[in-house]
């Protein structure tokens, strides 16, 4: 199994013709994802990549009985594509779109809350590059290529820091079960915990990686639910040690704005609970291997 999407995923693309879904599109189609089908209103019934176009998310999922679907949609428009995909049911979004409104995202959280928890969609983003589980199905704008399919979970918040870690994995031999980007945006769909509790329980996931930055309390969440709850070992990398305090730093999520949230207090925090940290980039496979070795 792999965590969120595997080989029988269905998946729709929302703004599925524009010009970033179609690229996309055709790339995880090309990849092996099971796309079936898009969404852009107004184009409902005609036919894109060889796959049906419909005009709402409901009318697609009735159609195609989707379960996932990632999101190529203005920032604009973004959040109301997120919360369609929430009421027609699916169970797990990726939204792409970099630059969505904080109030907006202030109005999709406050929507997914009306949900039941075992009936409330998982979004991961926005601001994010996707999620995928290698040699079964990818949901983002990632390169494939560069994914081994292996027994490493990747949870991060930089998709290009992403790409490192899993470049440096298949160099060594060792591989990726599930990567998963929950974006650089301050207010997000989905955190660290809650796919650190997701690799805990998958069996095919020995180790996972996080990859944070400096801003907000996500990674001091996860540390402290590591520390409590979970068996498998966890490495960190935490970018951002010589931003200066109350700067923002390319992310949305990258201000520290309080104790704890810089990225010297992370790395801090993060090794007193005992996740073993990544010095710099270049050493995600080699932190990587140690802790492996350690550990068997």
């Amino acid at each position: 199994m792999a965590i969120l999407i595997d080989k029988k995923t269905k998946i729709l693309i929302q703004g599925f013709t524009g010009q970033m879904g179609s690229f996309h599109a055709k790339e995880m189609i090309d990849y092996g994802s099971k796309v079936v089908g898009g969404v852009t209103p107004g184009k409902g019934g005609e036919t894109h990549l060889g796959k049906p176009v419909f005009n709402s998310v409901k009318e697609a999922v009735y159609e195609t009985d989707a379960e996932a679907s990632i999101v190529f949609v203005p920032p604009a428009f973004a959040a109301d594509s997120i919360m369609e995909a929430a009421e027609a049911g699916l169970r797990y979004c990726v939204s792409i779109t970099d630059g969505i409104p904080a109030q907006d995202m202030l109005r999709v959280k406050r929507y997914m809350r009306r949900f039941k928890k075992e009936q409330r969609m998982c979004l991961a983003g926005p601001n994010c590059a996707g999620t995928i589980s290698p040699g079964k199905a990818m949901l983002g704008i990632m390169p494939g290529h560069i994914y081994m399919e292996g027994r490493i979970g990747i949870i991060g918040r930089s998709g290009t820091l992403g790409y490192e870690a899993a470049s440096q994995l298949k160099s060594a031999g060792i591989g990726v079960s599930t990567s998963v980007g929950i974006g650089g945006d301050t207010i997000n769909g989905s955190s660290f915990k809650d796919h650190l509790i997701r690799f805990e329980e998958d069996p095919e996931t020995d180790a996972v990686i996080m990859i944070g930055e400096i801003g907000g309390p996500q990674e001091v969440e996860a540390a402290e639910y590591f520390k409590a709850n979970m068996s498998k070992p966890v490495v960190a990398y935490i970018a951002g040690l010589t931003a200066p305090k109350w700067r923002r730093m390319g992310h949305a999520g990258a201000i520290v704005s309080s104790a704890g949230e810089s990225a010297a207090e992370k790395v801090a925090i993060l090794a007193q609970c005992g996740i073993s940290i990544v010095p710099s980039p270049a050493e995600f496979g080699e932190t990587m291997k140690k802790v492996l070795g350690i550990r068997f």
